[in-house]
């Protein structure tokens, strides 16, 4: 069998992340890299990235799909390029009509049919139809905050409510994500962006408390959210610069969000995030907490990276999404990703492999 034909398309961080990543796999090629960049197009992907290939094929980063993602020559591509459905379902159709796997990391992917029931509808005829699979993953959506409290609920005999709370930093994160979290600014301009929309905090937790609800069956009728500041009473500054605070101003933001059936909150989701925590002595972690029988307390602390943790969900699930039925798919739909440390071949079952 040849080895795994993997295509790129968005080339920011979590795309060159991704290519990092997969050089250093066995079993698994980069045959195309989509940029929106223009400056980018004709570039060598070992010259953007500043790495060697270990002993890979060089690439060519293009701005034409059709350049870098042609029927017959992919298995899958991944998809770094949007958060929304609505923004990226016609990219992810453009890469199912050729006949060739989708895995995005598009947080309102992860679980579609949670806010765009039809969206999800037209993906997934249009993967049926072309014999092949699209899946939405990522670190949170995608495993902390859903199908982590979704696999623990396997040992329980009976769950009255879930509940899932993350608490990470932003300093990692460029000057983009400060804006949308507002970073930097005063009380008054973080409620006017709240109100605009400008400011977008996490998104994700539809999916989030959908997928756990269909999955255990606790038949959530209503999903509410929350966004509030978290105002620092110290002067704070991210180590690379992209993010500052001053006392009194937004450090970062303050994300909840409750399922609700007969007006009780059943899947409780907490998702506070701001730049330099630690220096106010919050801790970053994650934390699932199911009340049933028995109960369910699990907590991991410092916070798994959200870059890299989304980098590798998504280059772990190729197999997964390789050897899916045709349609659109979730995680709760695939086998539990892990880690891949020996040849990707071994993980592909060979008649789901569209490049022989």
């Amino acid at each position: 069998m040849q080895n795994v034909k993997v295509a790129i398309w968005g080339f920011g961080a979590m795309g060159s992340g991704m290519a990092e990543m997969l050089l250093n796999k066995e079993g698994v090629d980069i045959v195309g890299v989509c940029v929106s960049r223009p400056e980018r197009a004709g570039k060598k992907m070992s010259e953007v990235l500043g790495k060697p290939l270990n002993g890979k094929a060089e690439v060519i980063l293009t701005n034409n799909l059709d350049e870098a993602v042609k029927e017959g020559e992919c298995d899958v591509v991944l998809v770094c390029t949007d958060s929304h459905a609505p923004s990226v379902t016609e990219k992810v159709i453009r890469v199912l009509e050729k006949k060739v796997n989708c895995i995005t990391i598009a947080e309102e992917m992860a679980y579609t049919q949670a806010q765009y029931p039809e969206l999800a509808k037209k993906i997934d005829e249009c993967a049926k139809k072309n014999g092949v699979s699209a899946l939405g993953t990522g670190i949170n959506p995608g495993l902390m905050m859903d199908l982590l409290a979704v696999c623990f609920s396997g040992c329980m005999i009976d769950v009255k409510s879930v509940a899932c709370k993350r608490v990470n930093s932003l300093s990692p994160f460029g000057a983009t994500v400060m804006r949308e979290q507002g970073v930097g600014t005063t009380v008054e301009q973080f409620a006017a962006g709240k109100a605009d929309g400008s400011l977008t905090g996490h998104i994700g937790f539809a999916e989030s408390i959908m997928m756990i609800s269909d999955a255990i069956g606790l038949k959530v009728e209503k999903i509410e959210e929350q966004m509030d500041p978290i105002v620092t009473d110290v002067d704070r500054k991210t180590p690379n610069g992209a993010g500052a605070a001053k006392a009194g101003d937004v450090a970062g933001v303050s994300m909840r969000a409750q399922g609700l059936r007969d007006g009780k909150n059943v899947i409780d989701m907490q998702h506070p995030q701001q730049i330099e925590p630690e220096q106010v002595g919050v801790q970053t972690g994650d934390y699932i907490t199911i009340e049933g029988t028995p109960a369910v307390h699990m907590a991991n602390t410092p916070e798994i990276d959200g870059g890299l943790g989304t980098i590798a969900m998504a280059v772990n699930c190729i197999p997964q999404c390789i050897n899916a039925e045709p349609g659109l798919r979730s995680m709760i739909d695939i086998p539990v990703p892990h880690a891949i440390m020996d040849d990707f071949r071994n993980h592909v079952y060979e008649s789901k492999k569209l490049v022989k």
